[in-house]
């Protein structure tokens, strides 16, 4: 049902009812900058794997990076399944070199909006990378002890920091060095982490969603009291 409007500031919004149950990320994540990639703002990514929890959240990007040797029938299931811009993780760690060179280009065959290194990736490899493709390569930082300027000369466009609860430590270094570089920040657990993150500096904000599981586990329940006596 159409939500009357009061004043201009208001958004108009739209509610249904089967679709009541998808998820929403923070507001407080609205107040950063969001990056422009491809005519596309970013502002939000779920940090998820999960083609459900992907088909029914409002993030406007998805980071799909995962513990497991990257394939391309993971990220072409996930991008098919996607109404928003997928970020694939194309290796860094147990995967590198040529390897993580032909993931990044099978990922924009199918569509990708960006791949992502993990933190141990190579330079070299981030150049070769960057030769093969047009997308926008985006280097995960985990600790200021690793060499970003290295990272960044290579051709990385986007830093990605993941830093735990130094995250918004790491995200006001890294912007007081490089002020004109993209960053995408883990946002915390909670509006005042995420504020604090974006005070930073972060451009954008990655969001862990809870599991399906944990979802699941609430609505059932809520079925099993409803069958109590």
């Amino acid at each position: 049902m159409r939500q009357s409007i009061p004043n201009k500031k208001e958004i108009p919004t739209y509610h249904g009812t089967l679709r009541s149950h998808t998820l929403s990320v923070p507001q407080s994540i609205y107040g950063c900058s969001g990056i422009l990639i491809f005519g596309r703002r970013i502002k939000s990514l779920v940090f998820s794997t999960d083609v459900a929890t992907i088909a029914n959240i409002n993030t406007d990007g998805v980071i799909a990076v995962y513990p497991f040797t990257p394939q391309p029938k993971i990220s072409q299931a996930i991008i098919s399944v996607s109404d928003v811009p997928v970020f694939v993780g194309v290796g860094g760690g147990l995967t590198s070199g040529d390897r993580s060179v032909r993931m990044a280009v099978e990922a924009e065959h199918q569509g990708a909006y960006g791949v992502v290194v993990n933190a141990p990736m190579p330079p070299a490899v981030i150049s070769e990378i960057k030769r093969q493709v047009e997308l926008p390569v985006i280097a995960t930082v985990v600790s200021l002890s690793q060499d970003v300027e290295q990272r960044l000369e290579a051709g990385a466009d986007i830093l990605n920091v993941s830093a735990a609860g130094g995250t918004a430590q790491v995200v006001a270094v890294l912007r007081a060095r490089y002020p004109e570089v993209p960053i995408i920040a883990t946002g915390g657990p909670n509006d005042q982490t995420i504020r604090e993150t974006i005070q930073a500096g972060a451009n954008a904000l990655t969001y862990t969603p809870p599991t399906c599981g944990e979802l699941l586990s609430v609505t059932m329940e809520g079925y099993r009291s409803g069958y109590e006596n």
